[in-house]
């Protein structure tokens, strides 16, 4: 998958207010889908659900502990949405780099 798509696929996963709630919640460390669950307004296994999403996006990764599962941030997958904001931002700067050149040679 590009770059581009990588960081779709993330942006669009974060669109949903409950993930982005469960990935505020793991910005403290690892966390089971339990203690993930705890407070959210939706049931355990629509955490679970979400966390899924979060995962196929490369938001998060998880591993098995015991019988349970404990869910942390891929720091891939929001590294790809920053170096898609870095090519974005990159881009805009150029064009308006460009266009101050262009402003200071019709003064001229």
């Amino acid at each position: 998958m590009s770059r581009k798509n990588t960081a779709a696929a993330a942006l669009a996963a974060l669109a949903d207010p409950t993930r982005r709630q469960l990935i505020e919640r793991l910005k403290a460390g690892p966390k089971a889908v339990g203690d993930l669950a705890r407070g959210v307004p939706v049931s355990r296994p629509a955490v679970s659900q979400h966390l899924a999403v979060l995962k196929a996006a490369g938001l998060v990764r998880d591993v098995a502990a015991g019988t349970r599962r404990v869910y942390e941030i891929d720091p891939k997958g929001l590294g790809a949405i920053r170096a898609w904001l870095d090519d974005m931002w990159g881009d805009a700067l150029g064009r308006f780099g460009a266009e101050l050149d262009k402003e200071k040679d019709d003064t001229v």
